[in-house]
């Protein structure tokens, strides 16, 4: 005689629960997605979303700390490449890769999009993105770093002037994503960008 399992089994796939919970804060914005319009989506009563979740403001700051850790996995994916050239080039198209998911219903990138703007005020979401962009910054440069010393890139480059194009080249292609831009015409810019990693690049004199 097989035992039954203690506890009742989940109604819902939490990381599907979190993807759908995104694309509505997406749309509406943290106020204007009710707590009702939530349980609707993720297919379960408003008390089981307060038990999984506790409250709008926790299942937002869950939501997109997930979603953000998904770039921070590209980040540590672009620097193991052997190359800085092939390290900007894995960031930049696994990202457009990221904004133009074609199931997430929200091109872009929803840390940088106006969502969190309306992030609750009491929440710590938009610290806590802003922490790991930084990290991600971080090791983008140290990355960068490693290759003027192994003399893949030019004595003198500026790793951090580097860097930072590369971090402006990343947010334009989420905006650009989010206007409609599509998965194509984005990877054209995404290839295109890794000659910033070309002999002769921003060397120390030219800096900001």
């Amino acid at each position: 005689m097989t035992t039954a399992p203690r506890g009742r089994p989940r109604s819902f796939d939490r990381g599907e629960a979190l993807r759908q919970a995104a694309h509505l804060f997406w749309l509406h914005g943290f106020s204007g997605t009710s707590t009702r319009m939530l349980a609707t989506a993720l297919g379960i009563s408003s008390s089981s979303l307060y038990a999984a979740f506790g409250t709008k403001a926790a299942l937002f700051d869950e939501a997109v700390r997930t979603y953000a850790q998904r770039y921070s996995e590209i980040y540590a994916g672009a620097v193991a490449e052997p190359t800085v050239a092939r390290v900007i080039e894995r960031l930049l198209t696994d990202s457009v890769n990221e904004f133009t998911r074609a199931n997430e219903g929200h091109p872009g990138c929803l840390t940088s999009s106006a969502v969190m703007a309306d992030a609750p005020p009491t929440s710590n979401v938009r610290a806590y993105v802003a922490e790991l962009q930084s990290s991600d910054e971080d090791l983008l440069t140290s990355r960068i770093e490693r290759g003027i010393q192994e003399g893949d890139l030019t004595a003198g480059t500026n790793a951090s002037l580097v860097t930072e194009l590369v971090q402006t080249i990343w947010h334009g292609l989420s905006v650009r994503a989010e206007l409609g831009a599509t998965r194509e015409e984005l990877l054209r810019i995404a290839t295109t960008a890794p000659t910033l990693a070309r002999p002769d690049p921003l060397s120390q004199s030219r800096k900001a």
